[in-house]
C-alpha cells in the first residue's frame, strides 16, 4: 500500500524538494523541520522513494519480452540494427538520487529518535537506484549529498569505477538491513529488513557473475566474496515458504492473478486498486492481436521444461517432430499454467469457453496465461487488470543462492533438494531429481547455451531459473551478467512443431483450431478456425515452415543485431556534451 500512499503525498514532498538536473539545488522550505523534526514526517517523506519501483502499467511481466525465451511483435530499440547510439541512449536521469540525497543529508543532521530506520529505507532505494545506473551503463559517478549550484567540482567531474560503487551499493544494503526496523510485512508492500535480503541476494548475483564472466576487467578473484554474500544473506531470510494454494496443480500460477499477494512466498509486490483506478495491462499485452508484444514462448524454451518423471524432454529422440497436443503431455506442471495447453478454459461474462492456442494472438503457438485473467472482459480490451504484481519472491532467493552455492562448488544434495528439489517438487515433478544432484550435463542444455556452462548442477540451475521466473523480468540481466549477450540475436523465434499444411485440433476436442496454407485460404471446417499463411517469403512479420510445407514454426520479427559493445549503454550525448569528462563506454 506504500506505493498508493505515494500518490497522495507526492504533492507534499515536492514542496520540500524540488529539481530538475543534477546541478540544481533541492529547494529547502519551511516543510522542512516539519519532514526530519518527527518520525511521521520521515515516514511520509520516504513514500516518495518508492516510485523507482517497477510501473504499475507494465510492471515486470514485459521485461522479458526481448529475450531469447520469448517470440513478439518487432524488435525492441536496445537490438534493432542500428538504432542504439549516443544520440538516441537515454536513462542518464539523477532526480531520485537527487531526492534520496536530500532526505539523507537532513534526517542526518535530524535529533528526532529512531531517524536510522529511515535512512536506512533512503540507502536501500540509493543501493537500488545505483544498481540499474551500474546495469545500465558502468562506470557511473557516484554522488552522496546534495549538490551546490558553484560545485563544479562534482558537476563536471569524471565517472566513478562500477566496482567501486558496487562496494558502495553493498555497504548501503548492509546499513539497510542492520537499521530498517521491520523485518516483515504481511501486506508484502513495505520495504523490510527481509526484502532489503532478498535484494541483496539479486544484487550479489549479478555483481558475481559480472565479475567472473566478464574477464576482460579482470576481476575474477574477487567473484567468490560475492558469491558467499548471496548464500549467507539467503540464510538470514526466514518466514517464507513456496506458495501451496488450495488448487493442487495450479499453486504455482496462483501467485501472478491473485489481487492480494499470497505472503507466504511474496517477499514484495505493487498491489493495484480498481478503486483508486490503478491497473496494470497484462492481459492486453499478452492477448490482444494489435496492442503491445504478443509474447510467445519459443520452442527451444519450452523443450527445456522437464518431463514429470525428471528426465529431460529432450531425452526422447522423437521431440524434435513431436506435435503440440503430444509434447505438452506428462510435463512439469509450471508449463500447463505459463501457456495454454490441453483443456485449458476461459470465460466471456464468467461463462467457461474452451480457449486452445490462438493464433491470432500468438506466434509461435506456446501463448502465455501467467499473470492473464481467465476472465475475457473486460481485461483483454483495456488495461484494467488490478492483480498484485510481484516484484521479488521467496523462489527467487532459492534459485539465488543454488546458483551461487553451485559457482562455489558447495552445493549438497541437502542443499539440492531445499532450493532446486524443492521447486520442482511443487511443479509436480517427481524422482531423484528432487533429492539428489545430476552427475552429467543434459546435452541439449549444453548446446542451447553454446558450451558456456557445461557443469552439470550449474546447468540445471539455470534451467529451473528460467523455467520458474519466467515473464518476471529476470532473464536479461541474466544473459547479460553471464556473458552470453549473443543469445538475444541468435535465439530462433520458433514454435510448434506442424507435420504438414492443413487444418489441427490443438487442444483434441475434436474442433480444428488452425489451419496452415500456402496460397489461397482454403474454406475451413470451423468458422472460428485461425488462419495462418505460411507461403514461403523473407518478409518482416511472416510466420514460415522451418522446411517450406512442414517443420516447426519460424517467426520473422525483423532483424536483430548483438553487439558486444550493448553490454553497457552509450552514455547519452547531449549529457557528455554538458559533461566531456564522462567520456563514452567502449566502442560507442
Amino acid at each position: 500500500m506504500k506505493k498508493f500512499f505515494y500518490y497522495l503525498s507526492i504533492a507534499f514532498v515536492v514542496t520540500t524538494v524540488a529539481a530538475c538536473d543534477l546541478e540544481e539545488l533541492p529547494v529547502s522550505t519551511a516543510s522542512n523541520k516539519a519532514v526530519f523534526g518527527s518520525t511521521s514526517g520521515m515516514d511520509l517523506y520516504t513514500t516518495s522513494f518508492y516510485d523507482l519501483l517497477p510501473s504499475t502499467d507494465v510492471g515486470v511481466f514485459q521485461d522479458d519480452d526481448a529475450s531469447d525465451l520469448v517470440a513478439r511483435n518487432g524488435v525492441d530499440d536496445y537490438l534493432a540494427v542500428g538504432v542504439l547510439s549516443p544520440v538516441t541512449s537515454s536513462g542518464w536521469s539523477w532526480t531520485n538520487l537527487r531526492n534520496i540525497n536530500y532526505f539523507i543529508e537532513n534526517a542526518e543532521k535530524s535529533t528526532t529518535a529512531g531517524k536510522e530506520n529511515y535512512i536506512g529505507l533512503a540507502r536501500f532505494f540509493r543501493a537500488y537506484f545505483y544498481f540499474d545506473m551500474v546495469k545500465r551503463f558502468g562506470d557511473v559517478p557516484w554522488i552522496e549529498k546534495t549538490i551546490d549550484v558553484n560545485d563544479s567540482t562534482t558537476l563536471k567531474g569524471p565517472r566513478t569505477s562500477r566496482f567501486e560503487i558496487m562496494d558502495k551499493v553493498l555497504a548501503d544494503l548492509n546499513y539497510a538491513i542492520e537499521n530498517i526496523t521491520l523485518t516483515s510485512d504481511p501486506s508484502c508492500t513495505r520495504i523490510t529488513k527481509n526484502v532489503v535480503r532478498a535484494y541483496k541476494t539479486r544484487i550479489c548475483l549479478y555483481e558475481a557473475s559480472f565479475r567472473k564472466y566478464h574477464t576482460d576487467y579482470n576481476k575474477q578473484g574477487t567473484a567468490n566474496s560475492w558469491y558467499q554474500d548471496v548464500v549467507n544473506t539467503a540464510n538470514e531470510i526466514s518466514g517464507f515458504t513456496l506458495h501451496k494454494g488450495a488448487t493442487g496443480n495450479r499453486s504455482y500460477r496462483e501467485l501472478f492473478i491473485t489481487k492480494n499477494p499470497y505472503a507466504d512466498e511474496t517477499i514484495l509486490a505493487v498491489v493495484l486498486s480498481a478503486d483508486l483506478q490503478v491497473f496494470s495491462s497484462a492481459n492486453r499485452r499478452f492477448i490482444s492481436p494489435t496492442y503491445g508484444n504478443r509474447p510467445s514462448l519459443t520452442r527451444n524454451f519450452v523443450n527445456t521444461y522437464l518431463n514429470l518423471d525428471g528426465t529431460s524432454f529432450t531425452d526422447n529422440p522423437a521431440y524434435a517432430t513431436m506435435p503440440f497436443v503430444t509434447e505438452v503431455q506428462n510435463r512439469d506442471l509450471r508449463l500447463q499454467q505459463t501457456i495454454r495447453v490441453g483443456d485449458y478454459r476461459r470465460t466471456e461474462n464468467g461463462i467457461p469457453v474452451v480457449a486452445p492456442p490462438n493464433f491470432n494472438q500468438t506466434f509461435t503457438g506456446y501463448q502465455p496465461i501467467k499473470w492473464c485473467y481467465d476472465e475475457r472482459f473486460p481485461y483483454d480490451d483495456e488495461s484494467r487488470n488490478d492483480n498484485a504484481q510481484i516484484i521479488m519472491r521467496w523462489a527467487e532467493v532459492l534459485l539465488n543462492k543454488a546458483e551461487a552455492l553451485a559457482e562455489l562448488g558447495m552445493m549438497t544434495d541437502a542443499d539440492w533438494a531445499a532450493t532446486i528439489g524443492a521447486l520442482r517438487k511443487r511443479a509436480g515433478i517427481t524422482g531423484t531429481t528432487l533429492t539428489s544432484m545430476p552427475s552429467t550435463a543434459d546435452p541439449y542444455l549444453v548446446s542451447y547455451y553454446q558450451n558456456k556452462f557445461t557443469d552439470p548442477v550449474l546447468l540445471e540451475v539455470i534451467r529451473e531459473r528460467a523455467v520458474e521466473m519466467i515473464f518476471e523480468g529476470l532473464r536479461p540481466d541474466d544473459l547479460i551478467r553471464w556473458h552470453i549477450g549473443n543469445l538475444f540475436q541468435d535465439a530462433p523465434m520458433n514454435g510448434m512443431y506442424v507435420p504438414g499444411l492443413g487444418e489441427y485440433d490443438l487442444n483434441s476436442d475434436g474442433k480444428m483450431d488452425v489451419v496452415f496454407y500456402q496460397g489461397a485460404k482454403p474454406t475451413p471446417s470451423n468458422p472460428s478456425i485461425a488462419f495462418v499463411d505460411v507461403t514461403p517469403s523473407t518478409a518482416v512479420g511472416r510466420i514460415q515452415l522451418s522446411n517450406g510445407t512442414s517443420g516447426e514454426i519460424l517467426w520473422n520479427p525483423g532483424a536483430r543485431e548483438w553487439l558486444d559493445k550493448k553490454y553497457l549503454y552509450p552514455i547519452p550525448e547531449t549529457d557528455r556534451t554538458m559533461n566531456p569528462a564522462l567520456g563514452q563506454n567502449p566502442g560507442w
